[in-house]
């Protein structure tokens, strides 16, 4: 169990509902469809899905980014994601690392136990249990990164979903490097519209925000001391 899967939920009921093609970019075809992954039985019928008021204060975050860089726009990677593709991405993972190792199949329970604790440092285990939902599952967390007028990302130092310390929001802080600093403000240029916004980021995560699950109130508390905040978005 992760610290913030301690955090209650209260379940508002809010509905899921689309994201506006008109105030964002997307990642299209949407990556995780292409691998396989099983959205057929999903309650949305794409995976740009949010509940209401995530989506509106993702809105409010684009008009922040806009106001400061009136041409740049923010570009959903992910957002909805039911159970059984949380359960997809948490096996393709975990096989795409035990393959970069050069492991056997079936992978012997010693090295699975590894891969397994790794993969789980970025990715949520897919639990069914209501009490402890994916954040995804939530319809409250996102994945998004930054364009161009001309539809471009930005360079943000490391690609949506790689495991590894360059995956850390501050990662390219201290960094002396021009092109480094670079990484590390097109970063801050999205971490502030979007907490100004009122989400949180993740902490090992520089494309995943979130509002009003388990995480955020987890994080919230822990940025205010005193707040005891709790989750108003469980599994959807």
């Amino acid at each position: 169990m992760k610290p913030y899967q301690q955090i209650a939920i209260d379940e508002c009921g809010e509905p899921l509902v689309p994201i506006p093609p008109e105030h964002f970019a997307f990642e299209i075809p949407h990556p995780y469809q292409k691998l396989g992954a099983p959205y057929d039985n999903s309650k949305a019928d794409s995976p740009y899905y949010l509940r209401q008021g995530v989506v509106d204060s993702l809105i409010a975050a684009q008009t922040h980014l806009q106001q400061n860089d009136p041409k740049w726009k923010i570009l959903i990677f992910d957002a909805y994601r039911p159970i059984e593709v949380q359960q997809f991405m948490v096996d393709y993972t975990f096989n795409q690392i035990a393959l970069a190792q050069g492991c056997e199949f079936p992978v012997p329970e010693d090295k699975r136990q590894v891969i397994i604790e790794h993969v789980y440092q970025f990715w949520a285990v897919p639990s069914l249990d209501r009490a402890t939902p994916p954040p995804h599952s939530t319809g409250a967390a996102l994945d998004i990164t930054l364009v161009d007028e001309n539809n471009r990302r930005l360079d943000m130092g490391s690609p949506i979903d790689e495991i590894s310390e360059r995956s850390y929001p501050d990662y390219f802080a201290n960094s002396n490097h021009p092109r480094e600093q670079q990484y590390h403000r097109h970063r801050q240029i999205l971490k502030n519209a979007m907490i100004n916004a009122g989400f949180q980021q993740h902490p090992n995560e520089w494309w995943h925000f979130c509002l009003g699950d388990q995480m955020w109130a987890w994080l919230t508390n822990q940025n205010n001391s005193g707040s005891q905040l709790i989750a108003q978005y469980g599994r959807y």
